[in-house]
Formats: structure tokens, C-alpha cells, sequence
């Protein structure tokens, strides 16, 4: 389910909203080693709390864009290229859309709310524990026909949330918030009646 094995334009075809948010992030990151063209962008599009207060409510979008160095983007462009394309092939490209913004701009709202103003973030960590969140939901529907699911998702939830807790300079809120998200998300919409519907929409589509 989650061996990546298809040729990149097959990658790109199959998984069309995965590609797009890996190509933005890398692009935004490549873009921002230039030392100069790199303090603007964070300048105009981290998560800046009080920045935010004064009305720059674009930073909770943006900052999730924005990566704080070469492993930070690594990371999660690895867990997004590994485990976005199941989930956007189940629950399709809007939904999966919607679950990674939604996820990835809540954690920075209540970011905003429970930080002080002074705390600054970037990442798209909390749209990632969305996808996670999202899964969790299909272990749930799932965990008497698909239990390999179960076996696989719920040790890696829960590894990726005691991690959370232990790395320093990690906003807990996001991942927390998004993983949440994502799992509300997934309750109300990926009841298996609902994906076999979608799949037979999808198969009759021309």
C-alpha cells in the first residue's frame, strides 16, 4: 500500500494534488536558499503571532509552505510522498485537498490562539499529521476487513506523537490540531459506503 514504485510521470498522472503540494514545497524551499530571496519569504510567510494579530491572516495558509532547513522539508516531503497517494486515491483529489489545508491552516490558527505572540512557526507538519489523522479514521472502518491497515498506521501515530513531545523546537499544537483534523474528517466522510460510491462515480466518468 505504501511502497512507491510507479515511474515519476506515472506518480505525477496518478497522484495529481500529492505531486502539486510536493512541487510547491520544494519549490519554495529551493527558491529560498537564495540568502536574500529566503529572509523575505519568512519574513512575509511564517506564522509570526503577532503579525497575525495585526491583520497579516495570510500567514496561517502560507507557513505551511515554508520549510526551516533541508531536513525539516525532507521529512515531510517523504512522509507526504510515501502515504499522500493512498489517501488521495481513495478519497479523491478534492478531498484530499481539503484535508491538507484544512489540517495544515487549523494547527496554525490554534497556533495563534494558545501561543504567545511573540511564537513564530513554518511547516507543513500539521497538514501531515492531517494525512495521518485521516488514515486513523479508515483503520477505524476498517479494523475487521483490513486489520494489516490497523497493524501498520496506529504504531507510527503513535511513535510520530511521543516524538512530537520529545523533539525540541517542534510546534506540538499543529501536529496535535492537525492529526485531529484529519481523523474528524475522515470519521465524517470515509464510511465505506461513501468510498464505494466515489470509486463507482470515478469508474463511470469518462
Amino acid at each position: 500500500m505504501f511502497n512507491r514504485t510507479e515511474k515519476l510521470s506515472d506518480y505525477i498522472k496518478l497522484y495529481p494534488m500529492v505531486s502539486t503540494f510536493l512541487l510547491i514545497n520544494i519549490a519554495v524551499y529551493l527558491v529560498g536558499l537564495v540568502p536574500s530571496i529566503g529572509n523575505w519569504i519568512f519574513a512575509k510567510g511564517a506564522a509570526i503571532n503577532f503579525l497575525i494579530a495585526q491583520g497579516e491572516y495570510w500567514r496561517v495558509v502560507t507557513a505551511i509552505f515554508i520549510h526551516g532547513g533541508f531536513m525539516h522539508v525532507l521529512s515531510n516531503m517523504f512522509w507526504l510522498y510515501v502515504f499522500g497517494p493512498e489517501l488521495e486515491r481513495i478519497a479523491g483529489k478534492a478531498r484530499f485537498f481539503t484535508i491538507y489545508m484544512l489540517a495544515g491552516i487549523l494547527g496554525n490558527v490554534f497556533t495563534y490562539i494558545w501561543q504567545p505572540l511573540n511564537y513564530a512557526s513554518v511547516g507543513a507538519s500539521g497538514a501531515i499529521f492531517g494525512i495521518l489523522g485521516a488514515f486513523l479514521a479508515l483503520v477505524y472502518y476498517t479494523r475487521k476487513i483490513f486489520p494489516q491497515l490497523k497493524q501498520m498506521i496506529v504504531p507510527l501515530v503513535v511513535i510520530s506523537v511521543i516524538i512530537t513531545f520529545l523533539q525540541p523546537n517542534v510546534n506540538v499544537i499543529a501536529h496535535i490540531i492537525g492529526l485531529l483534523t484529519g481523523l474528524l474528517f475522515g470519521l465524517i466522510n470515509f464510511h465505506p459506503k461513501n468510498i464505494r460510491r466515489w470509486q463507482q462515480k470515478r469508474r463511470n466518468e469518462p
